[in-house]
């Protein structure tokens, strides 16, 4: 009999199998955009984390190199007004205070000045703060003595000299133009560290790089007061965003922000965030160039350093952190003095300072200086040449973000003095017919050193212009003519000061079969003439005579030995200035002349140190001996003779008869360049006067060019010409019999004398004394 199924294996045989569970697509979507995001998240932070350090630990900031004039020195007897002292200390952002409370203050009573000046770290020397007193009378300085103290028993001891801070003539900038001076912590003023911990971050030193009580107190302050009073972002939040960010408002920068803050605090000491936050907020904006850190920021609002600053000052540049420009205490004074005291009051409220320092601080005017802006670069037409200068030592990179200090030997006021004016003698020559669209260059050098004084590059000496002094290639005419003589003279046996010369026609002819025929510039001939004034009156016939007599290729050697470095073209028009140099060129020429023959590189740098004191270049004095001193003191006292007699003679209307001025004009083809080179006893400078298209001016060397040149040495010359006569050199009279005027010649080379009755002195009027040369000497160059 078939067993019956029973109910349970019925329900067991009908009874599926469970599935085996399965994660969801979801969760494993989940893990795998967790894990990646992860990975991504620490690759970030990896790549953050070395961007951070390898910015934080490298170079940090591209500090620019600062340019300085040469600094003024005082001392009894130096020509100089309590006027110009007074503008010169403007000019350093000194500040009128009559306690001298800081350095870097002065007060004027009259005659006497008192001055608190600022210590300073020269090429050579450290000079301290020193609070002095300086007297004048009618010729310049009288005295200058120490200020007296109650403390002074004993008799006070004049100061022989003192050496002003020197004027900032400019900066060279890297791309982006920011601009600081670098400090220390240690450096910074304990308020300012106060301040800062009082108004932007009081958990500096107890967060992580973001603080969420100083977010929820910040939220509460401003919820109270109605508008921004306080902000959330730590010390460090704002040095990441100034340091490595954007200005740009996103969620994402604020990340970063967060980011870099975090990692900021995890890497580095508290004292390496302050400090270098202290070097790079941002608090304000001169022209195209932005202030950097407290150290600058205290020298461009009040013209002193920051360890100098009172309290109140202080305050003021903490409340700048909020908003240079909302707080700008020279746009908006109230707003600015709202800040500050709001700032004292939280110093005080923090218990940093006592309220009674609060409400004396809180008593006090801004005090910020009335700037002035002026551009990068003052004087650009200089710093190009020194920029120029300086590449043959440094880098670009060098000269942009290292921080060095450059030494110049540009004098603030003979530049402006020259600059003032070309522009007024630019303006009276242009009443001229031809004389339109004026330009010009000038360049001024200690006549001893060959240091620039000044340098004007053209009639507005814009920064980023053309610079005529360094790259205006012009036909220089009559300015050659003392090389060519120079040469000639070097050769006694055949040439001296008194050898008759043929001023007549002269036909050169060349290889190809043409013929140059020069002429005189007043198309006249002016036969047998001495050889001094061949010169002195710059005779063309003449001087093409004695050129192609020695040689051309020996000329433009004498013109390189001179301190010419171009290629000079062997033509004979080179004898008439036909050859292109700058007025550069021709300052270096004419230095050497004036110097005696010896060559003395011009410059414009007196030494270069780097941040930190440590002297990185020296310029020193280079003086060699290249021409014959014999024969160049002949030619300089015949410029002399091209001053009293020749075409420079419109000088004597300006200068004292005996000043001894030597110098020389010279004009181009069709007047369309009209130069002057020339010099005092203390300062040789040179100018070319002409138009940018090369078209004619109507003006000779003496009607455009000399009048330049005699209004500005009339202004800074106090010293005559008195030249050193070499041991060879004989005076001897032009006239055989020992009568008339005494000229140089070189031993041996000087006109052998007879015995001669004395005549009564009625019977050799002056003006025959330079009549008889053809009776007197043999030496004629043929036609």
């Amino acid at each position: 009999m078939a067993e019956k199924p029973t109910k349970n294996r019925v329900r067991y045989a009908n009874k599926k199998k469970p599935k085996k569970n399965r994660p969801h697509w979801f969760r494993h979507l989940l893990l795998v955009s967790c894990a990646a995001s992860g990975f991504a998240l620490m690759s970030y932070l990896t790549y953050l984390d070395y961007d951070v350090r390898q910015q934080f630990d490298g170079k940090r900031w591209a500090v620019p190199a600062r340019v300085y004039a040469d600094p003024v020195e005082l001392y009894p007897g130096y020509s100089l007004t309590a006027e110009k002292l007074e503008e010169l200390l403007q000019n350093l952002h000194y500040r009128k205070d009559p306690r001298l409370s800081l350095e870097g203050s002065y007060s004027r009573d009259k005659q006497q000045v008192r001055i608190k000046t600022r210590q300073f770290t020269f090429w050579d020397d450290t000079q301290n703060s020193q609070s002095i007193v300086v007297s004048f009378n009618e010729t310049g300085i009288e005295s200058i003595l120490p200020l007296a103290t109650a403390s002074d028993n004993e008799e006070l001891k004049d100061i022989p000299i003192l050496r002003m801070d020197p004027v900032q003539i400019g900066n060279f900038y890297p791309t982006i133009k920011e601009d600081r001076i670098l400090i220390k912590l240690e450096e910074a003023p304990d308020a300012l560290i106060k301040g800062l911990l009082a108004s932007e971050d009081r958990d500096f030193y107890n967060h992580f790089g973001v603080s969420p009580r100083g977010v929820a107190r910040a939220m509460w302050v401003n919820l109270r007061t109605g508008y921004m009073v306080q902000g959330g972002s730590t010390i460090t939040q704002q040095l990441a965003k100034n340091f490595f960010l954007t200005s740009e408002r996103s969620l994402q920068r604020k990340v970063r922000e967060i980011f870099i803050s975090f990692i900021l605090e995890y890497r580095y000491p508290k004292k390496a965030i302050l400090e270098a936050y202290l070097n790079e907020i941002y608090l304000g904006q001169d022209g195209p160039n932005s202030v950097n850190g407290f150290g600058l920021a205290s020298e461009f609002y009040f013209g002193n350093s920051l360890k100098d600053l009172p309290l109140d000052q202080v305050a003021l540049l903490v409340a700048l952190v909020r908003g240079p420009s909302e707080y700008d205490p020279r746009r908006y004074p109230e707003h600015a003095l709202q800040r500050r005291n709001l700032i004292l009051d939280e110093m005080a409220e923090q218990q940093f300072i006592t309220e009674r320092q609060a409400m004396d601080a809180k008593a006090k005017p801004l005090s910020v200086i009335p700037r002035k802006h002026h551009t990068n670069n003052r004087y650009p037409g200089f710093l190009d040449l020194v920029k120029r200068q300086l590449r043959a030592a440094y880098h670009e990179e060098d000269l942009t973000s290292e921080g060095l200090q450059i030494f110049t030997t540009l004098d603030t006021q003979i530049q402006e003095t020259a600059e003032k004016t070309a522009a007024v003698k630019l303006r009276e020559l242009e009443k001229q017919p031809k004389a339109n669209d004026l330009q010009t260059a000038i360049v001024v050098t200690r006549k001893d050193s060959g240091e620039i004084v000044a340098l004007v590059s053209g009639r507005e000496n814009a920064e980023g212009g053309f610079n005529r002094a360094l790259d205006a290639v012009r036909p220089i005419g009559s300015l050659i003519k003392p090389a060519i003589y120079l040469t000639a003279l070097e050769n006694p046996k055949k040439y001296t000061i008194t050898t008759a010369i043929s001023d007549s026609t002269i036909v050169v002819r060349s290889q190809s079969g043409s013929d140059w025929i020069p002429k005189n510039y007043d198309h006249r001939e002016h036969g047998s003439v001495p050889l001094h004034k061949a010169l002195a009156k710059s005779y063309n016939l003449a001087t093409v005579r004695i050129g192609m007599d020695i040689g051309i290729a020996k000329t433009a050697k004498t013109l390189k030995q001179l301190g010419i470095n171009k290629e000079i073209d062997l033509y004979p028009s080179m004898l008439l200035g036909s050859s292109g140099l700058t007025p550069l060129d021709v300052t270096q020429m004419y230095q050497t002349i004036a110097g005696g023959g010896f060559l003395t590189p011009i410059s414009t740098i007196r030494a270069v140190i780097s941040t930190d004191g440590k002297h990185l270049q020296s310029y020193p004095f280079n003086v060699k001996e290249t021409v014959d001193p014999d024969a160049t003191y002949i030619v300089n006292t015949i410029l002399q003779e091209v001053m009293r007699e020749g075409t420079g003679s419109p000088a004597y209307k300006v200068f004292p008869k005996d000043y001894g001025l030597a110098g020389k004009t010279g004009t181009t083809n069709d007047a369309k360049d009209s130069w002057f080179a020339g010099y005092t006893g203390d300062f040789l400078s040179v100018v070319w006067v002409g138009r940018d298209d090369n078209k004619p001016i109507g003006l000779t060397g003496a009607t455009g060019a000399l009048p330049v040149w005699l209004a500005l040495m009339r202004q800074i010359s106090t010293e005559p010409v008195v030249l050193n006569k070499p041991e060879n050199i004989r005076m001897v009279a032009a006239d055989a019999c020992g009568r008339g005027r005494e000229y140089p010649f070189i031993a041996g080379s000087e006109p052998a004398r007879r015995t001669c009755e004395r005549a009564a002195p009625e019977a050799a009027p002056e003006e025959e004394e330079e009549q008889p040369w053809t009776e007197q000497f043999e030496r004629f160059i043929p036609d």
